[in-house]
């Protein structure tokens, strides 16, 4: 066991377990954004990506050509989200026709409660949850970084809760990290970072902190090279993880000298 605040976490490197789900990987990888299908699933084949995000107003169920014909869905579990919405109806709603046109009964659920700011609403999110919950979905929620809002998604029986690290697409990584500390010091449930990820060294971060997962897009889809940053991003989250398995050194104000003090 590893204490992380004020509890102890199992530090076992078991695998990703959400709800009835399991994953090797621990990097989630969206599928927006990017300046070619083709480039899309390089970057996800390079990211060792178990879970593949979709918007499921990207999904044109009607025409001859959807998105999900260039994810190979036997290798990736889809992870429809309401990316878009801005009411809990609207979300529940999407959410079910993630379920009836066969695509997942796991849902990333997005309630946004500002255009500008993309900052979810947080009353709607956690009415969304309740009913989603009760319907059957495995939810995986995305929230601000507020330790209470997680909290109560956790309470209303979310399978993960999802803080971001800073707004959506914003690239400037974990800016409050003790809110994320704070929040994994009563978390049963895994605890996904989402959004605001700009480079590898920002799932490093999120990673070492103690968190289960990171999902991202951005980061990787708008980078110059995003098979590359897709790369750097796996290894990324990998050497975070093993960094939290191993349990860093305490930090210090003056230096220790690493060779003994005396001879022996």
């Amino acid at each position: 066991m590893l204490v992380v605040g004020k509890i102890e976490r199992n530090i076992e490197d078991k695998k990703l377990k959400i709800g009835k789900y399991v994953f090797s990987s621990r990097l989630f990888v969206g599928t927006g954004k990017y300046p070619s299908m083709d480039v899309m699933v390089k970057a996800l084949e390079a990211s060792g990506t178990d879970v593949v995000t979709v918007a499921v107003r990207r999904v044109k169920i009607n025409e001859t050509t959807s998105l999900l014909d260039y994810i190979d869905t036997k290798k990736y579990k889809i992870l429809p989200n309401t990316a878009g919405c801005y009411s809990a109806d609207e979300a529940i709603r999407t959410a079910h026709l993630a379920r009836e046109t066969g695509i997942s009964d796991m849902i990333k659920l997005e309630v946004l409660g500002n255009e500008t700011t993309l900052l979810p609403d947080p009353i709607d999110t956690v009415k969304a949850t309740q009913i989603l919950v009760k319907e059957g979905f495995t939810v995986l929620v995305y929230t601000s970084d507020d330790p209470i809002i997680a909290k109560k998604l956790e309470d209303a029986g979310a399978a993960s809760v999802m803080p971001a690290g800073a707004p959506i697409g914003s690239g400037q990584g974990i800016l409050n990290k003790n809110n994320i500390r704070i929040i994994l010091e009563s978390a049963k449930v895994p605890i996904i970072v989402d959004a605001g990820v700009g480079t590898a060294s920002d799932v490093t971060v999120a990673m070492e902190l103690g968190c289960d997962g990171v999902l991202l897009n951005t980061g990787v889809a708008l980078a110059k090279d995003p098979v590359r940053m897709a790369k750097a991003m796996k290894l990324a989250c990998e050497a975070g993880r093993l960094a939290f398995l191993s349990g860093r050194i305490p930090k210090r104000l003056y230096a220790k000298a690493s060779s003994p003090e005396k001879d022996f």
